[in-house]
């Protein structure tokens, strides 16, 4: 049985990522003035709530694939395409806060990433259930 190690870790640092992401947006907050609850009044602040908000929206894309994957192909390789999801993440998160415009490359790594992992998995659940009836 497969200890899906790497696979754990690269969830984990999914999810530190996204509180790290959180502390960002405090971090805004305290810069341009504007508490919580208000959501708007600073472009800074908006497009960081937005980059935080946005990779919450696409946990559930990453994570479930990356799990499925981990299980029906390989733990390391799952990990390797969930690394390259978390450097999406991060490139697109500065890259948003510091110009929308700069948001692109950051967010066609992750989809691609999300994208060989759902297809991935996808793909390996259907062999299987045609091989094993």
């Amino acid at each position: 049985m497969q200890s899906h190690a790497y696979v754990a870790i690269v969830s984990l640092l999914a999810l530190l990522v996204y509180f790290w992401m959180g502390l960002q947006v405090g971090k805004a907050r305290a810069k341009c003035g504007i508490q919580a609850p208000t959501m708007t009044g600073d472009p800074v602040l908006e497009r960081t709530i937005r980059a935080h908000h946005n990779t919450l929206e696409w946990l559930p894309l990453f994570l479930v694939p990356l799990w499925l994957f981990a299980v029906y192909w390989s733990d390391l390789w799952a990990a390797v395409i969930g690394l390259a999801w978390i450097v999406g993440r991060i490139v697109y998160q500065l890259g948003y806060v510091a110009d929308p415009k700069k948001r692109e490359a950051g967010f066609l790594i992750q989809a691609l990433a999300v994208a060989v992992l759902l297809f991935g998995a996808l793909g390996r659940l259907v062999y299987v259930l045609a091989v094993t009836g």
